[in-house]
């Protein structure tokens, strides 16, 4: 079955749903990697741009640059003039859609992505693109469809790879997201999000050996996820590791001295440990840093746990949760508007007195939301490579 009959059928079913879908800003929480034409097809002169029209190709060469410098306007002026003398410049699309899905104009960025495939049924990076921009539209079901088209294209594009996972997680089919994730890491094992996200997959699973592993390799990507720390610190206290625990909430706190929900979770640790008074002080803190925060509601719920270790008492402990953490953003790319955000059920210390030991309870850091953050994805392909030429 060829290419074009993919292309047009996917065009179809697009077409169905863009009437039921109207556009909406997610808040940040996923961390995909940046869209574009992978590092390998960065240097898109005119020379390689498959057309016979000399002037539409130095437009194109233009517009490339303008958009490479960040000046959008520029950009799009120039890939427009470009597109009026060749409209099959598929290249020429993508960047056009780039512009506007940075400019958040995702309607109409979506719709460039599907003109640059349909113009070209074998271009990977413009299903990737327009996977991305059906992602941020909240059309995760299509734009699965969509990174799974340009897998068919380019089987080893790991950034399809991850940003599906993704896609897969925020729809519920955590088994599926680790999938997609492990053969991201595979082809290129350099993502710290796609460990750290793969970490939380796993948790949610009940695989915490192989969670906390995860959560090795992203730090030992990235040393400065502060979230990655508290994360794995939770697993270790849970799975009775409190020296260890404490070893890396402590690390986490020197990373980040901002840090409420390491505090927190030290205190835990060490009240677990019947150490109230490093308890006391670590609870202290946490309160102090939730009150900096205008977090009250947690900053209240926290001095029932201060007078307590204060007082020295060994009564039974809150139970045992995950703690929320901000995943930071990515170091590849910059986000362009917005972020999918996907989260899982946790839960805030309350005055439960089940009975817990060598655990600890981490204090969601939102009075709103007891969700864990995964992390945000990125923007267009052709933006990262660009950008990295420069």
């Amino acid at each position: 079955m060829s290419h074009n009959y993919h292309s047009h059928k996917y065009l179809h079913f697009y077409s169905r749903f863009k009437l039921f879908t109207a556009l909406f800003t997610a808040s940040v929480l996923l961390t995909l990697t940046a869209p574009s034409f992978l590092n390998t097809h960065s240097k898109l002169l005119a020379q390689n741009v498959v057309t016979q029209d000399l002037e539409a190709a130095g437009l194109y060469q233009q517009g490339v640059i303008r958009y490479s410098r960040g000046d959008y306007q520029g950009g799009e002026m120039l890939l427009r003039q470009a597109l009026q003398r060749d409209p099959n410049l598929a290249a020429a699309r993508t960047y056009l859609g780039n512009i506007m899905l940075k400019q958040n104009r995702i309607e109409s960025a979506v719709q460039e992505y599907s003109e640059a495939v349909r113009i070209d049924p074998n271009f990977a990076e413009g299903y990737f693109n327009l996977g991305l921009g059906l992602h941020k539209q909240g059309q995760r079901e299509t734009a699965i469809t969509a990174y799974r088209q340009a897998l068919v294209v380019n089987p080893t594009m790991a950034a399809a790879h991850y940003n599906m996972g993704l896609a897969l997680y925020e729809l519920g089919q955590v088994n599926e997201a680790i999938t997609a994730y492990q053969q991201g890491i595979n082809i290129d094992s350099s993502n710290a999000n796609a460990h750290y996200n793969l970490a939380i997959a796993l948790e949610q699973t009940g695989q915490v050996q192989e969670a906390m592993n995860s959560y090795r390799q992203a730090l030992n990507i990235n040393p400065d996820n502060t979230n990655a720390y508290n994360r794995l610190g939770s697993l270790m206290a849970k799975s009775g590791l409190t020296t260890e625990a404490v070893a890396t909430y402590t690390e986490s706190i020197r990373r980040t001295a901002v840090n409420p929900d390491a505090y927190y979770s030290i205190g835990m640790a060490w009240m677990n440990q019947g150490e109230y008074k490093k308890a006391n002080r670590a609870f202290k803190r946490a309160q102090q840093q939730y009150r900096q925060q205008g977090n009250i509601q947690l900053a209240e719920k926290i001095e029932e746990l201060i007078i307590q270790t204060a007082q020295g008492d060994k009564r039974t402990t809150p139970a045992a949760s995950q703690p929320q953490v901000q995943p930071e953003a990515t170091t590849q790319t910059e986000t362009p508007t917005e972020n999918t955000e996907t989260q899982t059920q946790t839960q805030t210390p309350t005055e439960n007195t089940e009975t817990q030991t060598q655990t600890e309870t981490q204090p969601n850091n939102s009075s709103e939301s007891t969700q864990t953050k995964v992390i945000e994805f990125g923007q267009p392909m052709p933006a990262e490579s660009e950008q990295n030429k420069s």
